[in-house]
């Protein structure tokens, strides 16, 4: 009985801290940042998970933001995921064919584009 009830604490515990950590890393993007994710949620999800190893059509996003900076030499993370959005054929991850829709400077404002870049600079 002791045993079982030691599980359920821990087990409440854990429950509790994953989604204190959850609201914690909503609670941490700037309201540009999580205008960026409204636009990923909208016109990249589709394509693109944000959790490593998942592939839904294109690369996963996890840890983006630490890639983007050595992709190609001469543009720093933020350089790169922007020419990246409105060229997608400027750079293709290996394994990968060019299927990103090149629509996306015309579609997107200026506004958005910038707060997309910034969310995705969050996930490194």
């Amino acid at each position: 009985m002791k045993l079982k009830a030691t599980f359920i604490i821990f087990a409440a515990f854990i429950l509790a801290a994953c989604s204190t950590s959850s609201a914690i890393l909503e609670s941490t993007l700037t309201p540009n940042q999580q205008e960026g994710q409204a636009v990923f949620n909208l016109r990249c999800a589709q394509c693109h998970a944000i959790v490593p190893d998942t592939i839904v059509i294109g690369p996963s996003l996890n840890g983006i933001a630490t890639r983007a900076a050595t992709r190609v030499e001469g543009y720093d993370a933020e350089a790169y995921l922007e020419r990246s959005i409105l060229v997608p054929n400027f750079y293709l991850v290996e394994g990968f064919t060019d299927t990103m829709p090149t629509n996306f400077g015309k579609e997107l404002t200026s506004a958005e584009l910038s707060a997309l870049v910034s969310y995705l600079m969050t996930l490194k």
